[in-house]
């Protein structure tokens, strides 16, 4: 039997990158598959009927993550047209880089409101539907720059410090109910993104690792099939951080 056989996972920002790997991953496990981005454009269109390939039910969901209403009206959608929601990945996340010094409000605001508010939103909404079956697995993604910090990305660090946060108060006050909440704390990953770099900066970053190498979408969505599933029914309030061994 599938790991994850039967079950709804709801995932955040998903047409693409990790959400898209972990989407995929749920889904050659059994899992039905709701997804959201803030527009389903093409990568949307295509990351569905990858999904629907694999034999299980999915629907991409246009939705600003960050935008509480829209979020309660989303999950509700998901229940409606799934029947439960038994995981929930808040993986929807933006980088807007900077020195402290020369940060602008709007570029913290921003980050704070897609990375960390948007957590805060589906998972009150996702809540009351977890409590009802008294049971439900929520993983928040996170980043090593949460546990150790960064320079030049106080906003993204900030935001996943307290997606950390969040989950360990989240498994201290659900997990009486059966539900659980974990963080994935993801190093240096290959994606569109970090491979458009250039490569002598991903030559360092691979020095700094003990496996000297990048991690792939893949390695994070593996970790959170884990956490997914019932493999790990005695696990909540952690953060597992995959990165090589770079942030020991």
């Amino acid at each position: 039997m599938k790991l994850l056989e039967g079950k709804v996972a709801l995932i955040t920002g998903a047409a693409r990158g990790i959400g898209k790997a972990v989407a995929m991953k749920f889904a050659q496990e059994g899992a039905n598959i709701a997804f959201t981005d803030l527009v389903i454009d093409e990568n949307g269109k295509a990351t569905e009927a990858e999904i629907a390939a694999l034999g299980v039910k999915v629907k991409g969901y246009a939705s600003n993550a960050a935008n509480f209403e829209e979020t309660e009206k989303v999950v509700n959608q998901v229940k409606e047209d799934f029947g439960s929601i038994d995981i929930l990945v808040n993986n929807a996340g933006i980088t807007k880089d900077g020195l402290m010094m020369r940060m602008s409000e709007a570029q913290w605001d921003a980050v704070i409101n897609v990375n960390l508010k948007s957590a805060f939103n589906f998972i009150h909404a996702c809540t009351p539907i977890m409590m009802r079956q008294k049971s439900g697995s929520i993983i928040n993604m996170a980043s090593v720059v949460g546990v150790h910090g960064n320079a030049g990305q106080a906003n993204y660090s900030a935001s996943k410090a307290g997606m950390i946060g969040l989950a360990k108060s989240i498994a201290q006050e659900l997990g009486s109910r059966g539900i659980r909440a974990n963080a994935i704390a993801p190093g240096f990953i290959i994606t569109d993104m970090t491979d458009k770099l250039p490569e002598d900066v991903k030559a360092e970053w691979c020095k700094k690792i003990p496996l000297r190498r990048g991690g792939t979408p893949e390695d994070v969505a593996n970790i959170a099939t884990f956490l997914a599933s019932d493999m790990s029914s005695y696990v909540s309030g952690q953060v597992i951080q995959v990165d090589g061994g770079m942030n020991m």
